[in-house]
């Protein structure tokens, strides 16, 4: 019996992911994978030191693209807008953004990017989840 309870706990331990120690995402190495509203750089998506889960990714936006309808999940997320003019929903109003910009998702806030430019839009968005962060 102690060897199954060994053998279970020994399973559950290599479906967590190792804690993200320090590190570096470089821009020019980081695979890009076209999707059918642009691009999608996936960079981590694991727990930290002080967090359940980071995860962060760079999307691409084509030109009169949304990257998905308005919605809301529990975790806060950050998005940094790195080119183009986009309009984000937040707070319940259309709001233009330009390179440099951020916004604030707050947890369950309905929320949504659309690329209102003439170019590609790319914005960086981290989100994390916590002890605190709602089931739903």
């Amino acid at each position: 019996m102690a060897a199954l309870c060994v053998g279970a706990v020994a399973a559950a331990a290599q479906t967590i992911p190792a804690r993200l120690g320090p590190a570096v995402f470089d821009w020019a190495k980081m695979d890009v994978k076209t999707t059918d509203v642009g691009a999608l750089r996936t960079l981590v998506r694991q727990p930290t030191a002080t967090l359940d889960e980071l995860e962060m990714h760079v999307t691409t936006l084509n030109p009169g693209l949304a990257s998905h309808p308005p919605h809301t999940h529990p975790n806060e997320e950050l998005v940094i807008i790195r080119e183009g003019t986009v309009e984000v929903l937040s707070g319940g109003a259309w709001k233009r953004l330009g390179p440099g910009s951020v916004v604030f998702n707050a947890s369950n806030s309905p929320h949504a990017l659309r690329n209102v430019g003439e170019t590609p839009a790319t914005y960086h968005v981290i989100n994390w989840k916590t002890p605190a962060t709602p089931a739903h």
